[in-house]
């Protein structure tokens, strides 16, 4: 199953059995086995009894409605993955969710505490350039020009190479300080470099 299938039948896509299969709403425990052995239908009809149980977790552990929304698809997303490993007969699929849930919630707040971490350190970099450092106005035009380029990148190359322009660290801190593998960090600072690349080269040749 595609994650754009997952995402339309969590979405509210058609939840009509499929031919010769008895009604899902029967149970919790048709839902649960039905999920087990791969039934998409099934994994609408848990979103569709369960997901605002998940969502009120979400939010009451974030206070964010729309972290919340993430998590919840996040939830249901690894439910269908990880399915081979829920055994219905030792649990309900409730507090399997629930469970799911509580990681993904923790995950949410690891990736906040990293982003807020992120932000302190880009802040104290500028303030201390801009306390010890006596700019150039040629220097002030590129640092906006750099600026109003890495704005355009998506948010993950937008923060490493923040990390690498403005605070002066290595790949490897970079890795260290994100917690994102190197490698992953060298392919989101490749690419950005070469979107930047690309778009001053296009307002190069407009003049």
């Amino acid at each position: 199953m595609t994650a754009h299938r997952i995402t339309s039948d969590l979405d509210g896509g058609s939840t009509e059995p499929y031919s010769g299969h008895a009604p899902l709403e029967d149970g919790d425990d048709r839902i649960a086995r039905g999920l087990v052995r791969g039934d998409e239908h099934c994994l609408a009809a848990a979103y569709r009894r369960w997901g605002r149980l998940v969502h009120t977790l979400a939010a009451r552990a974030l206070g964010d409605p729309r972290e919340a929304e993430d998590v919840t698809q996040q939830v249901f997303v690894a439910a269908w993955r990880g399915r081979a490993g829920f055994r219905p007969e030792r649990g309900t699929l409730p507090a399997w969710l629930t469970g799911i849930t509580r990681r993904k919630i923790a995950d949410a707040l690891t990736a906040r505490t990293r982003r807020t971490e992120l932000a302190a350190t880009l802040g104290a970099a500028l303030e201390h350039e801009a306390r010890t450092t006596e700019r150039s106005p040629d220097r002030v035009l590129d640092r906006m020009v750099v600026t109003e380029e890495l704005a355009r990148l998506p948010r993950v190359q937008r923060d490493v190479l923040e990390l690498a322009y403005f605070a002066d660290l290595t790949q490897t801190q970079i890795a260290d300080r994100t917690g994102m593998p190197l490698g992953t960090v060298k392919s989101h600072a490749r690419r950005g470099l070469q979107r930047m690349r690309h778009s001053l080269a296009l307002a190069a040749a407009d003049g």
